[in-house]
């Protein structure tokens, strides 16, 4: 006979004890992962969303495609911002990425 028959073992006494144990490095991974990765991402949500929440008429900011301009009308969802004299673009307020300091833009 080329293979041996194979027989079961006897339970061990300790079942959930290493049911435990072995799920011990998975919770682990999660509890870095949460710290490393998600909580600094929801960090930089909330402040990015309270920016956006206190942009006012006149303020200098940098929208998602690099365009500087100064804020010149906001709406409850949109934003005119003008890139040069007579020149506005229409934006959504969430493509704001920066709030410039006052003088940055000419």
């Amino acid at each position: 006979m080329i293979i041996s028959p194979a027989y079961a073992q006897a339970a061990a006494t300790g079942g959930t004890e290493s049911s435990l144990v072995s799920l011990l490095p998975l919770v682990l991974m999660f509890v870095v992962l949460y710290f490393i990765m998600i909580r600094p991402q929801m960090k930089k949500q909330k402040e990015h969303k309270a920016m956006v929440e206190a942009l006012a008429k006149g303020d200098e900011v940098v929208i998602a495609g690099g365009v500087l301009g100064r804020v010149a009308r906001l709406g409850e969802s949109f934003l005119h911002v003008e890139v040069a004299n007579g020149v506005e673009l229409q934006v959504q307020r969430g493509s704001v990425v920066q709030v410039l300091p006052k003088g940055t833009f000419k």
